[in-house]
């Protein structure tokens, strides 16, 4: 059985949330984007908080069966994405999200209200 995008979503923000994450944004990118239904967006603010979120949301996906396609950047821990088909997540050390500000990029996405 499939699982549905919003339901990804709201997995990985929760993980996030788990860690702690800061400033956790879910942008809703259908009829925006063919990468992805959504970005999910946080930060954390050391390298350790930012693996550990990073592993946490893994483990999550993992648990429900959602497969994880890809990790990029968790060596580094600077800007780890995780790719869950139409769910991306993009984890950033805080100093590099105020550097990239992909949600400016993406500001024609409609944001999620996280509950």
């Amino acid at each position: 059985m499939r699982i549905a995008s919003d339901e990804i979503m709201s997995l990985a923000v929760h993980a996030a949330e788990d860690k702690k994450a800061v400033n956790v944004l879910a942008l809703n990118l259908s009829g925006i984007s063919l990468i992805a239904d959504y970005f999910v967006i946080c930060h954390g603010n050391s390298d350790t908080q930012v693996q550990a979120i990073a592993t946490e949301i893994k483990k999550k996906a993992e648990e429900q069966g959602i497969p994880v396609r890809g990790i990029e950047g968790f060596d580094t821990a600077r800007w780890i994405l995780i790719d869950l088909g139409d769910v991306v997540v993009h984890i950033f050390h805080r100093d590099e999200r105020e550097y990239y500000n992909i949600e400016r990029l993406w500001s024609d996405a409609k944001v999620v209200e996280l509950v």
